[in-house]
């Protein structure tokens, strides 16, 4: 933020609300993250670092979260590699060499990389397992009696059944993904909606 000279001081307490507002954002972001399968600190350290008007090193992010450095740099990893944050260069005296991080503004590049990495895989999996067994079945179904046949059949009808889910699933992602990279949704800003 250029107007705010002092954005690189994290030392400086913060105003009462702000803090306020500062501390309900991590818990919710926290329990987003937590709600989704992933770490809650990762949750906090995204939070603290979308609402920080610049950069921060590692030793900030972990006296703003209060966690130990080694999980305030293991979940600053993960988001790196998940997107959410990037490491950035501080042009300062830095005799330490210390790794600055500031948050991914682009929720859309995010979502995309989440669930174009993770979720479509799973599906695609899913689907590759459910094929598999359904040929398997199919294949062996006429080697068994009666009895054994008729629940075959009815596994089988299952297992279309999630098939036919997880395809409208994975169609739903994909155009979703694909609509979202169309309309090139970046950073809303407050005067783009207005």
């Amino acid at each position: 933020m250029a107007d705010d000279p002092d954005s690189r001081n994290t030392t400086k307490a913060l105003d009462p609300t702000i803090q306020t507002v500062h501390d309900s954002l991590m818990q919710g972001l926290g329990q987003l993250a937590d709600y989704f399968g992933y770490n809650r600190v990762m949750g906090e350290l995204y939070a603290t670092l979308l609402m920080h008007p610049g950069p921060m090193s590692l030793d900030e992010l972990k006296d703003r979260v209060h966690k130990s450095k080694a999980s305030v740099s293991m979940n600053t990893r993960t988001l790196e590699y998940m997107g959410a944050v990037k490491e950035v260069w501080v042009r300062e005296d830095n005799p330490s060499n210390r790794k600055y991080y500031e948050a991914e503004g682009d929720f859309w590049k995010i979502v995309s990389k989440a669930l174009g990495g993770r979720e479509l895989k799973d599906i695609d999996l899913a689907l590759d397992v459910l094929e598999e067994n359904i040929r398997r079945l199919d294949q062996t179904r006429h080697e068994m009696d009666a009895e054994q046949r008729e629940l075959a059949d009815w596994y089988i009808q299952r297992m279309e059944g999630l098939d036919g889910f997880f395809r409208f699933a994975k169609l739903i992602l994909t155009t979703v993904l694909e609509r979202a990279s169309e309309l090139n949704l970046g950073e809303v800003t407050r005067v783009d909606i207005e």
